[in-house]
């Protein structure tokens, strides 16, 4: 009995994280006007009360500069990250890394033009 309980956790544990995924895209614009990130993390999901980014990570110049926090995502296709930034400028890299709350995560980075 132990033996199919112990086969049946793993298989339940396996079926939820086949179904957990890193984003697929990040989109990253920035207004070196405003100062202001904006970022489209593509991230299908069925359920965006369960399954969503949590967080997003905002880096400049290799430092993490800013961290955003959600408790679910604004669609089942995508999470929005606006952040107003200081100081950045022209030829600078900017970076934004969303995390899934059940697997992966996916950065990406730009230079400000």
């Amino acid at each position: 009995m132990k033996k199919i309980a112990l086969l049946l956790c793993g298989i339940l544990i396996a079926s939820a994280t086949a179904f957990a995924h890193p984003p697929s895209d990040i989109k990253i614009q920035f207004d070196v006007k405003t100062q202001t990130l904006n970022a489209v993390i593509m991230h299908r999901v069925s359920n965006p009360l369960t399954h969503y980014i949590y967080k997003v990570d905002i880096g400049l110049n290799g430092k993490e500069v800013k961290s955003l926090s959600f408790k679910q995502q604004a669609t089942n296709r995508e999470q929005l990250a606006t952040a107003v930034l200081s100081g950045v400028k022209k030829g600078d890299s900017l970076s934004v890394e969303g995390y899934c709350n059940l697997s992966g995560k996916l950065e990406k980075e730009i230079k400000v033009a």
